[in-house]
């Protein structure tokens, strides 16, 4: 692959592209061969684990990466079907370096490889895919030791058992819950976790299908809700679960059949791991709500503002010493899970909420949702840094505006702010507004579009 179509694939945070064309076997056996010379140039241990979704694609990719890894040296060790936090755990608990094959939300001619350290450690552009895509290119890894051996562990039991010891649903009140896993690979996993619950679960789409019949595995975009708001109202659940291809990012539904904003799971979870844990930092990313670094205050918490993006918070949890962070995108991380994040746990979080109280879940959740928020609002562009420095100009000298760089350009008031964050992979600026009222939220939506699009 030249060097132009391998960086269409080598993304901020991972690996990605369209299978048989960019993503093939031999691409994968020398991301393979290129992985292990990384982790040997890193000290990390001889053995990797590798585990893949259920996409058509994943099982041979799986398969020609770890004959790569092997014929450099490194032992592999295969957990076959998995969700992304399930191969973080085995990452974790076994302390060795790992390897996911999935494309997460996208659609099913995407195939690609998350890749992390031993402890689940992130690896991201700026620490380590650079260097794996630079030995990618050469072609020519360095010899290390003999040929590794493959062996093949199944996880599942492990996995379900620690996620069940980190939250307590023991003693949960009876809950009918809907889960809509996309075909992905929640349709693997939420059987072993709920079976114990004391729930009633109504399954959607739980076959697993790599092809996606019935809708994306991409939660964040409320079109792929639609049948599990539908089905919460139907049956008279308590509460709904969404999850994406991979299972690492959770979203959630109310018993009114209403989409819950991200950051008030993410303010729910924070009041109740700094309960357990005072006095604690807790990690939010700089689009979320306003509510949230209100609430950890309020519960005595530490808020510490992150960039967007999975290897950033990850970092920052491990310098800070976070017990938790949150994102606007349903990633939800645990100190005690790594600081890896998982879909799952912030589901038995919000399940352990839920059911241990008599209240409905959007009575629960009112506290935690205090602004009026836009999601995210993609605009195409010629020229981002052009469009940020015009938006800048604009608002900057305003009295009481106060404008920061820390991920893209944040522009706030007292009573509303604004982030535009260029795509890392298309010609895309990326919108969120958030204010005090609607009326608010809708003027300055429209103001800020009505520049970028004019």
């Amino acid at each position: 692959m030249a060097e132009q179509s391998l960086s269409k694939v080598f993304k901020a945070y991972d690996i990605r592209g369209l299978v048989d064309t960019q993503i093939t076997p031999d691409f994968a056996f020398r991301t393979g061969l290129a992985f292990a010379r990384f982790l040997e140039q890193e000290r990390e241990p001889g053995t990797m684990v590798v585990g893949e979704d259920m996409r058509p694609s994943s099982d041979l990719l799986a398969e020609a990466f770890a004959a790569g890894a092997t014929s450099n040296g490194m032992d592999v060790i295969r957990i076959g079907l998995a969700s992304t936090d399930m191969l973080y755990f085995a990452s974790g608990k076994l302390n060795l370096p790992g390897a996911m094959f999935t494309a997460s939300h996208n659609p099913a001619e995407y195939n690609g490889i998350k890749l992390c350290k031993s402890g689940a450690r992130p690896i991201g552009k700026e620490s380590g895919l650079q260097s794996i895509e630079r030995f990618v290119m050469d072609g020519n890894p360095i010899p290390m030791r003999s040929i590794g051996v493959e062996t093949q562990r199944e996880m599942i039991h492990d996995y379900v058992a620690h996620l069940l010891s980190l939250v307590d649903v023991s003693s949960i009140r009876p809950l009918k819950i809907v889960i809509d896993a996309g075909n992905g690979m929640a349709g693997y996993t939420a059987p072993y976790i709920f079976e114990s619950l004391n729930v009633e679960v109504i399954e959607l789409y739980f076959e697993l299908d790599g092809t996606f019949p019935h809708h994306e595995a991409n939660p964040i975009d409320p079109a792929n809700l639609k049948a599990l708001q539908k089905a919460v109202l139907k049956h008279k659940a308590d509460i709904g679960l969404a999850f994406d291809g991979d299972a690492d990012r959770c979203f959630l539904v109310d018993e009114k059949g209403e989409i819950v904003n991200p950051s008030a799971l993410t303010g729910l979870i924070a009041a109740q791991e700094l309960t357990k844990n005072p006095g604690s930092s807790v990690i939010y990313n700089l689009i979320s709500s306003r509510a949230v670094p209100e609430v950890i205050a309020e519960n005595g918490g530490k808020a510490i503002r992150s960039r967007v993006g999975h290897s950033y918070i990850k970092k920052l949890m491990a310098e800070s010493g976070a017990i938790f962070g949150g994102e606007h995108s349903g990633h939800f991380y645990f100190k005690d899970f790594w600081c890896a994040d998982s879909g799952a746990l912030a589901a038995l979080h919000a399940i352990a909420a839920l059911g241990s109280q008599k209240n409905s879940l959007s009575k629960i959740l009112k506290p935690f949702q205090r602004y009026f928020i836009s999601g995210e609002i993609n605009s195409s562009v010629s020229d981002s840094s052009k469009m940020l420095d015009l938006l800048e100009n604009k608002y900057a000298s305003m009295d009481g505006i106060s404008v920061d760089h820390l991920d893209g350009l944040t522009i706030s008031s007292q009573n509303w702010w604004f982030n535009v964050r260029a795509s890392n992979t298309e010609p895309l600026l990326r919108l969120n507004v958030e204010a005090s009222t609607e009326n608010k939220l809708e003027r300055m939506t429209a103001e800020v579009l009505e520049i970028i699009r004019g």
